[in-house]
């Protein structure tokens, strides 16, 4: 090789290193922020003494590796723990480029005061740490309220009727709460509470500022009497107990039935003539009935008329007797008709089918003796008279 051409070899063999340096210099550095992150989308809020807080935390690494966590700066009184998986930690296991997520729950004691306050979660993994401060301000204004409501705290019904009332949890707080709900009743009612549409839900998360939905269902027993009875709920927020007293006016069953004092369904009598019938009208449910009328619906020609047309109250588990006046037409057949005989009012009603046999007259049985008397007493004249000729 010639030594005039020595230079020239020697920048072709410099030329790979220069692309190289140059290719680094282009090339951005990866830091330690850049291999783990630590992260929370809400790094600093407002919370009420007696409060409990929780931050969700995001750690995330370039590569799979362990990292240690580790929290500082928290306030005498106060409690900080991490939690993941359902347990208490102290590190994660990361995976390349995918977050995993811990939270941390800060207990706030009831005498803390107003007032910003620092707690600070490091991560560490190999020689890399990252710290992330997350600032919680006290404000004994923030503390709100959780509240029960109803737009109907009082229904009104019979003892067979289901009563269901709509309530509203409206939690004032600024952080979720967890609720149950529990409704008692007088002795041998049925009183269910469900959560938010969920029959079988215990308890359930009400947002802050937010509100949640209740239904009380409730029942009373067969024949109940007439009143006005109390159902008391609470509900339990947190720490909270909130009371609500809801109220059932029951009205009383309505219930009518029409017989006669022996139960028979039938009577009878002569054309023209008025038989007079007892009837019996029994109050069978809980409540009074009040101005119950008396109608009859009978054949072509035929009256029937009522003692008392319209009877002013039947007491509950009482009855009262009235007297009907049934009078056949005059030209009535001897035979069997029907009558039907009701009685009713707003809240119940109840009629009987009557039988009613009308017999032959006692005037006619005595108008056909005298006849026969008469044709007798004809003949034996006949026969007086001309019997000796």
């Amino acid at each position: 090789m010639s030594p005039s051409r020595s230079p020239s070899i020697r920048r072709l063999v410099a030329l790979p290193a220069t692309l190289a340096l140059l290719a680094s210099s282009l090339v951005p550095s990866v830091t330690a922020a850049d291999a783990l992150s630590v992260t929370t989308p809400y790094p600093g809020i407002v919370a009420a003494p007696g409060s409990n807080v929780s931050f969700t935390i995001d750690v995330e690494t370039a590569e799979a590796a362990r990292v240690d966590l580790a929290v500082s700066g928290v306030p005498s009184g106060w409690t900080a723990t991490l939690r993941g998986g359902g347990f208490v930690v102290d590190s994660v296991l990361t995976k390349a480029g995918e977050p995993t997520t811990v939270r941390l729950d800060v207990n706030i004691p009831t005498a803390a005061t107003d007032g910003s306050n620092r707690v600070v979660v490091t991560a560490r993994s190999g020689d890399t740490s990252v710290v992330l401060p997350l600032d919680i301000r006290v404000d004994v204004e923030s503390a709100g309220e959780v509240t029960l409501e109803t737009d109907f705290p009082g229904l009104r019904g019979s003892s067979d009727t289901t009563f269901n009332f709509n309530l509203t949890l409206r939690n004032g707080t600024a952080e979720d709460v967890t609720y149950a709900v529990n409704a008692i009743g007088p002795s041998g009612w049925e009183v269910s509470a469900r959560l938010t549409g969920q029959a079988q839900a215990a308890s359930a998360i009400a947002q802050a500022g937010g509100t949640s939905g209740i239904s009380i269902s409730v029942s009373p027993p067969a024949g109940v009497a007439a009143g006005l009875y109390p159902i008391d709920v609470q509900a339990t927020a947190g720490a909270r107990q909130i009371p609500l007293q809801l109220a059932v006016e029951i009205t009383g069953t309505y219930s009518l039935s029409l017989s006669t004092p022996d139960a028979r369904l039938n009577g009878r009598g002569t054309a023209g003539a008025a038989t007079e019938q007892q009837l019996t009208l029994i109050n069978t449910g809980t409540a009074d009935l009040v101005d119950v009328a008396l109608t009859a619906s009978s054949p072509s020609g035929w009256t029937a008329t009522f003692d008392q047309e319209t009877v002013a109250s039947i007491p509950a588990d009482s009855e009262v007797t009235v007297t009907v006046s049934i009078v056949p037409s005059g030209d009535a057949v001897a035979g069997d008709y029907a009558l039907t005989i009701r009685a009713s009012n707003a809240q119940a009603n109840d009629s009987i089918d009557f039988r009613f046999t009308v017999e032959t007259s006692p005037l006619w049985f005595i108008v056909g003796i005298a006849l026969i008397v008469a044709v007798g007493a004809g003949l034996w004249w006949v026969f007086q008279r001309y019997g000796r000729r």
